[in-house]
């Protein structure tokens, strides 16, 4: 009931329904058409990490890497990944769903094959206002729908999530059957979902049978407290009805491009078929490189590598606002992010941020982004977003100290 019309059209690929049984004991394959490693011009791959560790792919562990693998993604990192899945989020088991994990080109790959999995240009989605503007750049062509649910400093207002649902006019069309949400240190607000939330947006899911997008890539940087203290959405599952969403594109590399979804296996299943007909399976190398750092770290160096993460976003955080006071007191407010790398700022006076922020913020040599780019539909908008992830604490300053100029002109 879930599945779009192109979802359920997709049939397996019958050469990539083969590449399973090739590495089975005794197997003499004839039928794929893999080219023979000894053609490769690779022999060793060398990481060098900037703790000194010195990590080195080769051999069968590098032949592997190097040829077509399968769909789900190299088949130890994906049970690594679903091992480490069951230990973070322990999800509760539900009477005859299994659930299960498929590794992609990053989180936004994952995205755009779940919302084609679940969504035709007629539907309705209901999504946070504002929300991620990645997201958006794929729904607004596809021509569906967008169900605007209004947030605050705490992110989605259960209570709008139920209105919308109750209300719900059929002159509209269908009742939307999905919700999208960024629950953690959610871009482009950095608003992060209480557990008392997320267990009032569950259980209004459950009453009208919505499936959650869980859009979690910030889950690992909580910038205050303990993340455990902090239940998924896929902990609190009990009738599986959770796809998440994770990315190592903030905590390791974003230009490895590596994430990966893990949800009820039907669907699963039907986000394989996709990759199947498009990019085949993600990228081995990458995998390979990211298997061989989890396994040498284990559970201990995991966490260390978290905690200095974390450590260094939150100092930049703190060097933000303390620039932002300095300069910004009184012609903008701003929340408190206590996760990600997002501040979303309310310029005062200003009704539509667009024209300052792209051509008089330029011109002073300042980059912000427009609060209206993240608008589900079209409209101005008083907001923009900064993020301290990357500019020293001068340079923030800076910024700032221009911001604060051009809003004074």
């Amino acid at each position: 009931e879930f599945l779009s019309i192109t979802s359920k059209a997709r049939r397996p690929s019958a050469i990539r329904s083969l590449q399973p049984l090739v590495t089975l004991p005794g197997m003499i394959s004839l039928g794929g058409g893999m080219p023979n490693p000894a053609t490769f011009p690779f022999e060793k791959l060398t990481l060098q990490c900037n703790s000194g560790l010195e990590l080195t792919l080769s051999d069968k562990v590098l032949e592997e890497a190097l040829q077509y693998s399968p769909t789900p993604g190299l088949p130890a990192l994906n049970e690594f990944l679903w091992e480490r899945q069951l230990k973070e989020h322990t999800p509760p088991e539900c009477a005859g769903v299994e659930r299960s994990l498929t590794i992609t080109q990053g989180s936004q790959d994952g995205l755009s094959k779940v919302f084609d999995m679940l969504l035709d240009s007629d539907d309705a989605l209901l999504v946070e206002s504002p929300t991620y503007s990645g997201s958006l750049a794929y729904l607004q062509p596809k021509g569906v729908s967008l169900i605007e649910l209004e947030t605050d400093e705490g992110g989605l207002i259960p209570e709008r999530l139920e209105a919308t649902m109750r209300n719900w006019d059929s002159a509209n069309g269908a009742r939307p059957k999905v919700l999208y949400t960024i629950p953690t240190g959610s871009n482009p607000t950095g608003a992060s979902l209480s557990l008392e939330r997320k267990k009032t947006i569950y259980e209004i899911a459950s009453e009208f049978n919505l499936l959650i997008l869980e859009d979690d890539p910030y889950y690992y940087l909580r910038l205050e407290g303990d993340r455990k203290q902090h239940p998924s959405f896929l902990e609190l599952d009990t009738d599986a009805r959770v796809i998440r969403f994770d990315s190592f594109s903030k905590i390791l590399s974003s230009g490895m491009r590596l994430g990966f979804v893990t949800g009820p296996k039907p669907l699963i299943d039907r986000v394989n078929l996709h990759t199947q007909a498009s990019n085949l399976h993600p990228t081995g190398i990458t995998q390979a490189m990211v298997l061989a750092l989890l396994q040498h770290w284990g559970e201990e160096g995991w966490e260390a590598h978290l905690e200095n993460v974390c450590n260094f976003y939150k100092t930049q955080r703190d060097h933000f606002l303390k620039s932002a006071e300095k300069h910004l007191s009184g012609l903008v407010k701003w929340g408190r992010p206590n996760a990600g790398m997002f501040v979303w700022m309310k310029l005062l006076g200003v009704n539509d941020t667009q024209e300052l922020i792209e051509t008089k913020a330029v011109e002073s040599k300042v980059i912000l982004i427009p609060g209206s780019v993240f608008c589900p539909n079209p409209r101005p908008s008083q907001y923009v977003r900064a993020a301290y992830s990357t500019a020293s604490p001068e340079d923030m300053d800076t910024a700032l100290e221009r911001l604060a100029h051009l809003l004074k002109e």
